[in-house]
C-alpha cells in the first residue's frame, strides 16, 4: 500500500506500525495452572503498554509505541481462548504433561526438566515444551526406561 493515502510520515513508519502477528503453534494449547496465570499476566502487561502508548501525543510515535503491545494483545488473547489447563499428574509412575523428570545422559550428565506448555517452556529455567523432541520421547516412560535421543541414550532416574 502506498503511504500517500495513510497518515504515516513514511513507508518506514508504516512498516513499524503494521507488525505481522506472532506465529501460533498448530499443536493443542496445553498449559499448567501456572502457565495459564502467566498468559493472563502477559496479556495484562500488553494492555498496560498499549494504554501507555495511547497517551503519546504524536500520532506516528503513538503508532510506533503501540505496535508491539497491540500484536502481543492479539497473541495472548488468542492463546488464552485456546488454553486447555491440564491438572498436575496424579501419579509419578510414568512421565506425563506437568511431570518433572530427571534423566541421565550417556556422558553422565544429569538433567531435570518439567514438561509444560509451549508458551511457558524455558529450558534454562528447567522446563521444556511437551512438543519438544526430548519431551515426546520421555512421555509415557517410567523410571529405569531408556530412550534414544539423536544417538544418545537417556535413562529416566526419577519422576515427580
Amino acid at each position: 500500500m502506498s503511504v500517500a493515502f495513510a497518515k504515516e510520515d513514511s513507508a518506514e513508519t508504516a512498516s513499524e506500525t503494521l507488525l505481522p502477528d506472532r506465529p501460533v503453534s498448530p499443536h493443542p494449547n496445553l498449559v499448567t495452572e501456572a502457565g495459564l496465570q502467566a498468559l493472563e499476566s502477559e496479556l495484562h502487561q500488553a494492555r498496560e503498554a498499549y494504554e501507555t502508548a495511547q497517551k503519546v501525543e504524536d500520532v506516528n510515535e503513538r503508532r510506533r509505541q503501540a505496535a508491539i503491545p497491540l500484536r502481543d494483545m492479539r497473541y495472548f488473547a488468542a492463546r488464552l481462548r485456546t488454553a486447555q489447563v491440564i491438572p498436575n499428574p496424579m501419579s509419578t509412575d510414568t512421565v506425563a504433561f506437568g511431570s518433572t523428570v530427571t534423566f541421565r545422559r550417556d556422558d553422565g550428565r544429569v538433567q531435570k526438566y518439567r514438561i509444560v506448555g509451549e508458551d511457558e517452556a524455558d529450558p534454562k529455567a528447567g522446563s521444556i515444551s511437551f512438543v519438544s523432541p526430548v519431551a515426546r520421547l520421555l512421555m509415557g516412560k517410567a523410571v529405569g526406561d531408556e530412550v534414544d535421543a539423536s544417538g544418545q541414550k537417556l535413562e529416566i532416574i526419577s519422576i515427580s
